[in-house]
């Protein structure tokens, strides 16, 4: 592996009591769990994982940066397709897991411009720390809209709306399998005899090997094929099925429709691991202190989402959304030359170019009741490519 910045003695002290917690899991669990069960602890063990404790994960300063955090260019684009769906709608929207704040005061910036302030903000977030960054964020930049956030830690019973959720399932915990001749064996983590982990494959369970099947069937896969299936991504967007009675699921994340995801060339998968803006492939690296995350398959989201109800209202890449939704129109009307268009400019090519944010980004909309198209998919949709 890459030499990487050394933590600081406390934050390896944490990170050894996660890895402990794990062990006796794993202990108690007859010496094996499974992957998704290995990543929900790093990420999410109470006072624990990595996204529940205290160290600082966004901006530059943390292990990675997201869309929000380059510019407000993303946000004011995002705002101008979240007027439109609550047009159609209901003058709500709620952000699964927001992050430092920073998405969600830039877009109800833009939207109070516009004058189409939501009646109310959910924020859906399962981590105390996080939740209070987010309203320290408010508290500092934008504390006259505070009044219209909220924060929930679990799914409501029915919302109208529009459900946004920006690098939110990539970070749901994934199973990992293995296509062996004809055959299906999942990979999960024992106990390494150096105190730390290690892969050991089992039989998949049937749910799991029902999905690899599907997957198989869509296109061979050479014996020896790894790669992760996520089944809680899909599950988590058709539980929206019965719960949204008019709007939409604005899903943003970088992935592949199924015959991408799953080409027999990308044998390994696409699971990837951050650490103070260094990008690996161990998950078992100083857990709790490292982001953990895989790739989206766009196609499994579809295929839970319509029969729970749900229809697709778009899909495409996340620089032609962008564009339809106003970006550069945003960008032209500062100042030409001066330092904020040449910092916003610099955000703004990462968030389109191929090569950067624009291709490997996807956006889809999962809608329900809605009465027109949405103008961030008029041009440029990939739905065919599902």
């Amino acid at each position: 592996m890459m030499s990487m910045p050394t933590p600081e003695p406390a934050a390896l002290a944490h990170s050894a009591k996660l890895r402990a917690a794990i062990h006796r899991r794993i202990e108690a669990s007859g010496g094996w769990i499974s992957f998704a069960d290995f990543m929900e602890m790093a990420l999410y063990a109470p006072g624990l994982g990595y996204y529940v404790a205290g160290a600082q994960k966004f901006g530059a300063a943390g292990d990675f940066v997201t869309a929000p955090e380059l510019t407000p260019l993303f946000a004011a684009a995002l705002a101008r397709q979240a007027a439109e769906i609550m047009r159609m709608s209901a003058p709500c929207i709620l952000e699964a897991g927001a992050g430092s704040g920073r998405l969600a005061v830039d877009m109800l910036r833009a939207l109070e411009a516009a004058d189409a302030l939501p009646t109310r903000y959910d924020i859906l977030e399962l981590s105390p720390e996080l939740a209070a960054r987010q309203r320290q964020t408010f508290m500092r930049e934008a504390p006259r809209l505070l009044a219209r956030v909220n924060w929930q830690s679990s799914l409501p019973a029915r919302f109208s709306g529009l459900v946004l959720a920006n690098e939110v399932l990539d970070a749901m915990p994934t199973h990992r399998a293995l296509w062996q001749n004809d055959d299906i064996l999942e990979y999960g983590v024992a106990r390494a005899a150096d105190d730390g982990f290690l892969w050991q494959t089992r039989p998949a369970s049937a749910r799991l090997r029902a999905a690899a099947r599907r997957i198989a069937d869509a296109g061979a896969l050479p014996s020896g094929y790894v790669s992760e299936i996520s089944l809680l991504a899909p599950a988590w967007v058709a539980a929206w099925g019965e719960r949204l009675t008019t709007g939409c699921l604005l899903l943003a994340d970088y992935g592949f429709p199924r015959r991408e995801f799953y080409h027999p060339d990308r044998d390994g998968g696409t699971l990837m691991c951050h650490y103070r803006q260094y990008a690996h492939p161990d998950p078992f690296h100083l857990p709790g202190l490292q982001d953990i995350s895989a790739h989206v398959d766009f196609t499994a989201l579809i295929a839970a989402a319509h029969p729970a109800g749900l229809n697709l209202a778009g899909y495409t890449h996340q620089a032609q959304f962008l564009l339809n939704c106003g970006l550069l129109d945003d960008l032209a009307a500062l100042e030409a030359g001066s330092p904020a268009y040449l910092w916003q400019a610099s955000a703004a090519q990462k968030l389109i170019a191929p090569h950067e944010m624009g291709e490997l980004f996807k956006v889809m909309a999962l809608g329900k009741n809605l009465s027109a198209p949405l103008s961030g998919f008029l041009c440029g949709d990939k739905s065919c490519q599902l």
